[in-house]
């Protein structure tokens, strides 16, 4: 479901630079950064470039291009 919600002129206007960049909505683009935020608030300890290298890994994954790790399985 779809909530409006205000931004202001300065957040709307790097998300839609950075929406072009990334071949996202502009809502797509916040929604990223959002859900970015919640990440490293839940995570503080992990830096940013291991957890965007966790959300790649999930969508690779999801688009049949490797396998997940298990762990407790390594060699």
């Amino acid at each position: 479901m779809a909530t409006a919600v205000k931004v202001s002129d300065d957040l709307f206007e790097k998300a839609k630079i950075k929406s072009k960049v990334f071949k996202r909505s502009i809502a797509g683009q916040i929604e990223y950064w959002a859900k970015i935020g919640q990440m490293i608030e839940e995570n503080p300890e992990l830096p940013l470039p291991f957890i965007q290298d966790i959300l790649v890994g999930r969508e690779q994954i999801k688009a049949g291009q490797g396998t997940p790790y298990v762990f407790g399985n390594g060699e």
